[in-house]
Order: C-alpha cells, then structure tokens, then sequence
C-alpha cells in the first residue's frame, strides 16, 4: 500500500489499485473532499457587498466563489493529475487559479496574493518519480493543520460532496506571472541586497533535478545579478537524473563538477524547490542541516529576534541564537508544527534541518528562493567564501537509525520507558522523545507513514553520536523483547 494520508494532503504512487495508490479515483474524490472543506469554511465567513438578482425580483447579498491556486512540480505525472484536480474543483463550483508548472513556495505566495480560499501544490516533493501527491493549503498559504487534514479526510472517505450545476460550475484562469511576482516580493525584502551580489560577481551552478527549479531559480539569479549561471539537470521532464533527495549520497555529480571548475557556490533543490541544499567552491557539502544555520546567523546579525527548528535539526542553530543573546525554541517534526511554534515566539527565522529555511518577513513556509537570496548577500556583504562561512559554526554530526516494529507494539510505552530512563538529563516529550546531554542529543520518535522507530542522535563527532544511536538502539531492542515475552 503506498497511498498515504497526511497533514499536507494525499501522496502515492501513480497508478494501480483504487484506495492503495494515487489513482484518478483517489486524486478526485480528495480533490472534491477539498472543495467541500473550503465551502464549510467559507459558508461563515460575512457575505461580499456584491449582489445578485433572485427570483422574486430582491436583491441579496452574493457569496464570493470559492477559489483556490493550482501549481505543479514537473513530473510526468503532473499534468493529468493537475487536470483531474482543476476539473473537480470546477465541478464542485470553486473558482480555480493554474499557475501550471510551478514551485511550492510559488503557489503559498500566490494563495495570499490572490486572495484565494487554499490552495493545492500537485508534487511529491523528494519522492521519486513514479510518485505525486496533492499538498494542501489553507487561506494563508500554509499547510492545513492536523485538524483540518483529518476533516478533508473524513470528507473523502463519506464522499460528502455536492457538485455543481451546470449554471454554477467553477472558472478556470491560467496565470504564468507568478514566478516572477515571486522574485518581486524577495528582491524588495530589506535583507536582501542585489547591489552587493551583483557588484560580487558570483559564479554559480544549480542541480534542478529536472523539475522547476530549472524555470525559477535562473530568473531569481539573473535579477539578483548573478550572471555566470551553470544548470544541471535542467530538462523539466521529471525523469529525474537521481534520487531527488538533496542529501549527500545524491549529490556527487554537483560536487564532482564544482571540484574540476571553478564556482563560487552551487545550490541544489528538490522537486518541489522548497528544500536547499548548498555546495561549497571546493565541492564539499555545507550539509543541508547548516543551510538554515547560516542563513540564520546573517538574518540575527540584521534583526534580533527569536529561532525555531524541529527537535532533529542540528543543536548550531541553538549556538547561533545563543550567539546574540536570542531565544532558541525547538518544535515538534513537521513543517505545520514548526510554523505555529514561530508564531507563538514571535521568530525571525526558522525551519528545518533538510534545507527548509522559514522567513517570515516572506511568508511562512519552506522557501529555497529566499534561502539562495539571503545566503548570496551574506556572502557578499561578509566577502568570505562558502568554505569560510562554514567554518563558522560547529562540526555536528548526526546519525540516524530506524527499528522495524510489529503492529501489536506499544510504540508509547517504549517511548515513555526511554524518557523515564534518561530522566536525569533534559527530556523534551513534544514529539517522541528528545534527550540532550551535554555536547550531545539524541531524538527517538515513531513515523507517521511506517511501522518503525527513528533514532536521530547527534555530537561532535561521528563516532560519538553513532554510539549514542547504538545505545538508543539496545535500550529499544530490550523494551521490545519484554514486550513480545510478556
């Protein structure tokens, strides 16, 4: 079974079985579910000032059509799927916005500037090609919450929906100006200079992954001044070059070619472009974790405030914040969970230790856009190299192991069992178990798509952290075997 039901939509692969995988079934009756969520949230909101004639000659206040933006990544996939979408959303009488073939930052900015009731982003994000999904947003252009998730999904399984008439079907507008609106809205950001990176005169090569990070992020550059722009894997086809995970081990053709010719950075996204992974002139990985690290530290050197990550991002974050005197908040895994925890702390910048980086002075969400803006304007002001800013901050390491479960698991026990252990020490119980030592940490929590458990530790060396996984790992594995001989 790959059809999965989550906080941001539906994903799956394509094809197969009804209910088991992304199939056109499955793609319109979420789709229609959407569209009957948007309605209910809609139908208490004050009526426009508009108004239509009725029958007996009255005029009444008219309810304004629900809208909703449409973008895609570039899969082969993506336009059947982004058709099925748009034509269920008119069906069910909701206006419908198609940027075609866009980024996921792209659409949450539009959601907000369309004044649109949500929006859907059709990608898988760093799922491989043969998978899509449908991401969904509410009216600010965020992830819908865990509550409004579960309503689409109960929505979907009774096919509560009510279609259309013909006389009330929903309109369709293409839009191709949103990707540039885009650019626009970084270029006018306080922080990002264009004068210092185009005086800078930057080399820089991209990996696109075959998707359309290819479209946005050279009109980001030339506009930022970055003239001298190499793309690898720019055919947008979605048959992507390799696995689409901006992690190390799928990353060797960028690093092999930064290592023969001279750049000043490269930058590396996922399909989706919402994750930004940054390669060093000397062809060795920053590590997605020190994406956000960085780009932080220039933000807090700017506007002091406050910073969030999720309990598996790397504790340099934490240094940066302590660094100038800021608060430091962790959240539960979860771009959803890291947002709100922004709010209620009121912070300047934030994310995810996969390349997310969060400004809020944008928008909040993942942004790789953003996250190459501000990162070339710090090295441009600072004049350092990438290597240079690396070296900035500590050499963490982090580890990550996983242990299958049997479906009678009490996975909660387990988890309660190891915090009780290492009570000693401090416990954050936001999601899982977090443990820090003192140069250390180690995260233990269950997966919400597999029957597993994930381990996450990390220290000031490899070998450190990976006997602290080891250790996590034994203490696991003598919960488990009490469990199955009790």
């Amino acid at each position: 079974m790959t059809l999965i039901k989550s906080i941001s939509g539906i994903r799956g692969t394509i094809g197969g079985v009804v209910g088991d995988n992304l199939t056109p079934v499955d793609i319109v009756r979420f789709s229609a579910a959407f569209a009957a969520f948007l309605k209910e949230k809609a139908s208490t909101r004050p009526k426009d000032t508009l108004f239509e004639n009725i029958d007996d000659g009255g005029d009444v206040p008219a309810e304004r059509a629900v809208k909703v933006v449409v973008g895609r990544d570039a899969r082969v996939s993506g336009p059947v799927v982004s058709c099925l979408v748009c034509a269920t959303l008119q069906s069910a009488g909701v206006d419908v916005v198609d940027l075609g073939l866009s980024t996921t930052p792209t659409v949450e900015l539009a959601v907000k500037a369309y004044n649109a009731d949500g929006g859907v982003i059709i990608t898988a994000s760093h799922n491989p090609m043969q998978w899509n999904a449908l991401k969904l947003l509410n009216a600010d252009g965020e992830f819908v919450s865990a509550d409004d998730a579960q309503r689409i999904i109960e929505l979907a399984a009774d096919d509560a929906v009510e279609f259309a008439a013909f006389d009330r079907l929903g309109s369709l507008t293409t839009c191709n100006t949103a990707i540039q609106e885009h650019v626009d809205a970084i270029l006018a950001l306080p922080l990002v200079d264009r004068n210092a990176i185009a005086k800078s005169n930057f080399k820089v090569i991209l990996d696109t992954v075959n998707s359309t990070g290819a479209l946005a992020l050279p009109v980001l550059l030339k506009q930022l001044g970055v003239n001298d722009i190499t793309v690898l894997n720019g055919e947008m086809n979605g048959l992507f070059s390799h696995n689409p995970e901006p992690i190390p081990e799928n990353l060797a053709q960028i690093c092999n070619e930064m290592a023969r010719s001279k750049y000043d950075v490269g930058f590396v996204v996922d399909p989706d472009v919402d994750r930004l992974s940054i390669v060093c002139e000397n062809g060795k990985l920053m590590g997605e974790e020190y994406t956000l690290v960085a780009v932080a530290d220039y933000i807090l050197q700017n506007t002091p405030g406050n910073t969030v990550s999720n309990l598996s991002s790397t504790r340099a974050l934490k240094d940066v914040a302590e660094k100038y005197g800021v608060s430091y908040k962790p959240s539960a895994v979860g771009e959803v969970n890291v947002v709100e925890m922004m709010k209620q702390t009121n912070a300047v910048i934030g994310g995810e230790g996969n390349g997310g980086v969060i400004y809020p002075e944008l928008h909040y969400g993942r942004d790789a856009l953003v996250g190459i803006a501000l990162f070339l304007t710090y090295m441009a002001k600072t004049r350092k190299s990438c290597s240079q800013i690396r070296a900035l901050y500590p050499d963490y390491h982090i580890i990550k192991k996983k242990t299958e479960l049997r479906a009678e698991t009490d996975v909660a026990a387990i988890l309660d069992s190891i915090a009780d252990k290492y009570s000693s020490f401090e416990v954050n119980r936001a999601d899982g178990v977090r443990i820090d030592f003192e140069d250390s940490w180690v995260h233990v929590r269950s997966s919400n798509t597999e029957p597993i458990i994930r381990i996450y530790a990390e220290a000031l060396s490899e070998k450190i952290a990976d006997n602290i996984a080891s250790k996590i790992m034994l203490d696991i594995s003598e919960l488990l075997l009490q469990q199955h001989h009790s």
